[in-house]
This record gives C-alpha cells, structure tokens and sequence, in this order.
C-alpha cells in the first residue's frame, strides 16, 4: 500500500498539468465557439469551429475547393475529456506498475517485463483511443471524417512506441541477448531495402515465377505490346467445348490465381475439364506511356476474347474478371453487345467494382483536386510507379504491412519468413498514366460506368445492361478494396440470372480459399432475389462452411457446353502456335 501511495503522489503533478490542460482547452474551444461567426448550433448546443488551414497553391487554370467545416459539439469534447483524465489518474495510479493491454505489439514477455517501455505503451493506447474518439465526436460529412479517421489510425500507427528502439523492449532485450547482433542485421536489412526500393514483406530470394511460383504447365500462345495470352495443359481427357478466359487485374501479376498447385484456381479450373487461357498482362514501360483505357479495352481485353474464339473454334466462351480486370472484361462486354456481338456465355466477377458508389477507404483518396493535378501530371502520358500504388494499399492497413515489418526486419534484425502470396504483394506493376487518369476520373471520382451511355469506350457508348448473359459475382465479407457493398452492387445493373456469392475473409484470402483446407464460409441465398442492398440480401441467406469454388464450380459446369476431346497441343496448329513456356517473360519484368 506505502509503495501503492508514493507512486501515485510521483504522478499527481502530472494529473494537475493534465486536467488543467484540458481545462484550458476546452474553455478555448467554448470561447472560439462563441466569438466565431461561422460557428454554428446543434441541438442548442454551441460548436466550435476549428481554424482554417492556409490555402494550398493553386494548379493553373484550377480553382481549389472550399476546406471542409469541421465542428465539435463542447458536450461531447467534455465527455471525452472525463474519460480521459478519469483513465489517465488511474495509469498515474498504477505508475510503472501499468500494463499495455489489448494490443498484440505489447503481449510478449519483454514488455511486460520492462516498467518503462510498458508504461510508455500504455500512455500511448490511452492517447490513441482518445484521439479516435475525438475524430468520431467530430461533426462534418462523412468523407471528412473518415479523413480524419485515417489520419489519426495513421499518425497512432506511426508514433507507436514499438517503432522505436529507445522504447521497444523486445528488440532492446533481443539486442542484449544477441550481444549487438541483431542490430547488427537489422542495419544489413535496411541497406537491403534501400537498395531494392521497398520494405520487404518475405524473403523475395526464396521464390522465382516460373520455377516456384506460377508453375501449372501451359504456353504462350498469343502476344502483342500489352498482353501474353496463356494457354494451359488440359488435365483431363475431355473438356467442355466452349473455353474458359481469364482476366486477372493489371495492377498486379497474374500469378495471384496460381502461386502453388494446392491454391491455384488457375490449376483448379483444369481439373474441373475447362480449358483454361489467362491474361498476362505487360508491366508497362515507357513505350505505353500514351496507353489508355480503350488501348485495354480494343487491344487487351477484346483482342484477347476474340484469341480464345479464333484458337477454340468456339462462338462462345465463359470468362472471369478478378478485381480491375472484371471492370475491363464488363467494359469490352459491353462494348462487344453495342457492335452486336455476344462472345460470353457467361462471366464471373471476383471482388469487382462495377458500382463504384460504396468504395469504402479508397473514397478518401479521391476528389477533383487530386482527380484533376493526376490528369495535370499523367492525363498526356507517363507512368505512375507500381510502387505508389503498393504503398497506398499497404498503409490502408498499416500495423500489419508497414509497421510490422519495420520493427521485425529494422529493429530486431530479422529476416522475413517466406510466403509466396507476400512474394506476389511486392511484385509491383506500373499502370500507364492516361489509363490511370481515365480510370480514376470515370469510375472513383464521377461513376460513370454505372450510368448508361454515360460513356464512350472504343467508339460505343457504355450500357452495363446490354450485358444479358448468366453472371457469378462474388465479394469478401472483409474485403477493404471493394467493400462487400461495392461487389454486390453490380447485381443491381447487370439484367441477366446472376448468383451472388460472399465469402469470409478479404480481397485476396477470400478469393484464394481451395477446397482442400476447409477454410472459411460462404453466404449464398437461394431465393434469386436481390434487393437493393447486401445488407437485406444477406438476411436471406446461408451460410455454408468451406470454399465457395465447389458451387462456382457446379455453376460454370452449366455453362460450358458438351465434352469434347481435349487438344494434343497448344493453340490451333496453324495461325496461334506455342512461342515460349508459361507463365511466360511479360509477368517476370519487375518494375
């Protein structure tokens, strides 16, 4: 109890400078409210109007918007502080005797065993918890808030204390045990990074495409300036006559649909008796600097579904679109039908904006400022580097693909364990910019493509609804790249039957979830009804445990067609013949 006592009156100066802090805080923010005349009422209650930032320069010829209005209600920063101080005289309480909990950073042993750094990491949970909620008690639109959401979620990331050798306990303790050694590795493992351009995620030396990963056996049977068309080995005696086309997204590598014969879906369309082509997209250089969306569009996507016709003889296929490569493939369809033509059977779309209404995080990354200065710089041509785009997905979950490993290769000298989907994450692709600008333009910023005839495309006008075939849509439950919202909208514009399918997990887990590991579970509703949300869709519906690929699987065996012999050989014999081994040399190019 003596010892209890002495340490709380150690820490009862820092409980006065705290509660006359945020005494003084608040009564600025009442003051502000009151004198300022843009402030304004809710419920009777004053808000208070936070300064405003000094203007940004302005682009030639552009106007910049108005800043957001950003209000707090006094009310609810005081209930916030009481909880503050009142959790804060509780932590002075426990002095050095404080524990970080709830956080998986702080869990090990180490920090627990450290006084300083666990006191430090629980001062740091308790100002980040009161940060969040600040942002939440902030009164503006929602864009802005969720602004403000992610850059608190950021700067809580960054300034962790975990980050910092001087407070992290594990790396101190492992760097005493290794008698300097693991700091040692750790300055290797930054140089490393240095010199490769990026953080590594896994040990990259331990894979190679072709060798280890990307390995289900097939050829390259057609090639022009943007796209190797692969053509796989049949697996089975017979196939289904009409073939089967994938079209992964260009943002990233193909490879993502067959890192290892026990995942690949790729490998797993071969024995259900398909045969299989894919899309390898080119990682543009400089010579498709100038390309753009109807450059995918005509020479990619279209060129490729008339390849597949021309090898197979076929007058119809089954095609698939995965991520920005379903976009593409529902563009070109649609495209296709306003020329009268009708070459799919049927498509699937894995995680796909066709709606790009819901975007969930991404949403915060766009407006016309940053819509319009991309156009400025990349609108007339030019490259954006795959790795802004790698960046920008691995800070929408910055403990787990940026911090983490900062701490683990950095601080604590290790080296990344090896793990192929990792590998593919940093096998980074650069996009042209002109396709770039369109892309953000039309689709994030303005939804275009859900409008009818919106749009032109290739010289057609866009309509969604002319693509009258059978439909697969498929959505992660906790997919942050295309919400779940995000994929099941386009169950809303596409008129054709169509099965709607979530799976548990995310972007590429709940994709990539092969029957064998009877992982996870899939929603499906029977009914064939589709209101207008997922929400109420999902009231409906069942869950099944395992993958959803079986019953994707039953459902594309209705649409393929009769058995034929499957081919002796790659391509047709004649114009289409092997040029080289897949998966290929486009996917190997790094960026």
């Amino acid at each position: 109890m003596k010892q209890q006592a002495t340490g709380a009156d150690a820490f009862a100066p820092f409980q006065q400078a705290l509660s006359e802090g945020w005494t003084q805080a608040l009564a600025s923010f009442q003051q502000s409210a009151a004198k300022g005349a843009s402030a304004f009422d809710v419920g009777g209650s004053p808000l208070w109007q936070m300064p405003q930032m000094p203007q940004m320069p302005q682009m030639p010829g552009a106007r910049m918007p108005d800043l957001p209005k950003i209000a707090i209600d006094p009310q609810k920063l005081q209930s916030i502080q009481q909880q503050y101080v009142a959790e804060a005289t509780a932590l002075w309480g426990q002095g050095f005797q404080a524990k970080p909990e709830g956080d998986k950073r702080f869990a090990s042993d180490a920090w627990g065993s450290n006084p300083l750094a666990a006191f430090s990491a629980a001062v740091y949970l308790l100002n980040g918890r009161t940060m969040l909620s600040m942002a939440e008690a902030i009164d503006a639109d929602e864009k802005t808030k969720a602004r403000l959401r992610f850059a608190v979620e950021q700067w809580m990331a960054a300034s962790s204390p975990s980050n910092s050798l001087a407070f992290n306990a594990e790396a101190q303790k492992k760097a005493i045990d290794s008698q300097g050694e693991s700091i040692a590795k750790g300055i290797q493992n930054l140089l490393n990074d240095v010199k490769q351009g990026h953080l590594s995620m896994t040990d990259e030396s331990a894979f190679e495409v072709g060798r280890n990963v990307a390995t289900t056996e097939g050829a390259v049977v057609f090639e022009n300036e943007f796209f190797q068309l692969l053509e796989y080995k049949p697996l089975t005696a017979k196939v289904y006559e009409r073939p089967f086309l994938l079209v992964p997204p260009c943002i990233n590598k193909f490879y993502i649909l067959d890192l290892q014969p026990e995942n690949s879906l790729i490998r797993y369309a071969n024995e259900q008796g398909h045969r299989v082509f894919v899309v390898s997209w080119r990682n543009p250089d400089e010579s498709l600097a100038q390309a753009t969306w109807d450059d995918y569009i005509e020479n990619a996507a279209i060129q490729a579904i008339h390849t597949v016709q021309d090898i197979s003889g076929s007058k119809q296929i089954n095609a698939l679109g995965f991520c920005v490569g379903g976009t593409i493939l529902s563009t070109a369809l649609a495209v296709l039908a306003g020329r009268g033509e009708k070459p799919a059977a049927s498509v699937t779309l894995l995680t796909t904006f066709l709606d790009f209404s819901d975007t969930g995080i991404l949403d915060i990354f766009v407006d016309e400022t940053m819509v319009a200065y991309r156009e400025m710089q990349l609108g007339k041509g030019g490259l954006l580097p795959g790795g802004d785009l790698a960046s920008t997905f691995s800070f929408l979950r910055p403990n787990d693909l940026v911090w983490n490993y900062v701490v683990g290769n950095y601080l604590k000298g290790e080296t990344p364990p090896p793990f192929d989907l990792l590998y593919w994450n940093s096998d980074a692709t650069n996009l042209p910019g002109p396709f770039y600008a369109w892309y953000l333009r039309n689709t994030y910023h303005e939804n275009k493509l859900a409008k009818p005839n919106a749009l032109t495309v290739c010289g057609q006008k866009v309509d969604l609804g002319k693509i009258d075939i059978p439909v697969y849509i498929y959505g992660s439950r906790e997919d942050h790249i295309v919400p779940i919202g995000g994929a099941y909208a386009s169950t809303q514009l596409l008129p054709g039957k169509k099965r709607f399918v979530m799976g548990a997990s995310g972007h590429i887990a709940g994709v990539i979830n092969p029957p064998a590991k009877k992982k996870r579970s899939h929603w499906i509703r029977d009914d064939g009804r589709f209101p207008k949300t997922q929400a109420e869709w999902l009231t409906g519906a069942t869950e099944h445990p395992g993958s959803w690929w079986t019953d994707w699987a039953q459902w594309l065996k209705g649409h393929a067609g009769k058995q034929v012999a499957a081919p002796k050989g790659y391509g047709n014999g004649k114009v289409y013949k092997a040029i080289e081994p897949a998966p290929g040399r486009y996917v190997k190019a790094r960026a």
